[in-house]
């Protein structure tokens, strides 16, 4: 049997920040550099579509498609797994990743109001991902690791 911890919320939430001020800033700062053309945003009420918001979804779903993890996971010891904890791919990554670039206020809510206690935004239930803690682990089983002394 597989032990998975569900990361809390507050990891998550910071874990989002990291990855908004390391990708999310710096399209923000370079965008009043950008031809007009490519400065586009359509925000009509929830939906929320940019160049930064387009370039973090691909972020997102090109890392945690990859590997579970965007650098904001991995410097907190986070990573997005299918629900026994297997490796979700790219296709999964990017409907997780859908709701927190487009929609993260209502796929945060829905999943706080509509399934309490699940660590689970609505866009996580669709795409049957969960986040969960990566603990190190002990020892692997024929490894010893030596310390020095201090």
């Amino acid at each position: 049997m597989v032990t998975l911890y569900l990361a809390r919320w507050e990891t998550r939430f910071w874990a989002w920040l990291i990855d908004i001020i390391l990708i999310g800033l710096p399209l923000w700062a370079l965008s009043d550099r950008l031809p007009p053309s490519w400065r586009f945003t359509i925000d009509p009420g929830l939906l929320s579509i940019s160049l930064s918001s387009v370039v973090l979804f691909l972020y997102w779903t090109l890392l945690e498609g990859y590997r579970g993890q965007s650098i904001g996971k991995m410097a907190l010891k986070i990573r997005v797994t299918g629900r026994a904890g297997e490796d979700i791919g790219f296709g999964a990554a990017a409907i997780e990743s859908f709701g927190k670039a487009f929609l993260l206020i209502p796929d945060c809510l829905i999943g706080w109001l509509a399934m309490p206690g699940s660590k689970q935004r609505l866009f996580n239930r669709i795409s049957r991902t969960i986040v969960i803690e990566t603990r190190e682990q002990e020892e692997p089983e024929g490894v010893t690791y030596v310390k020095p002394e201090e």
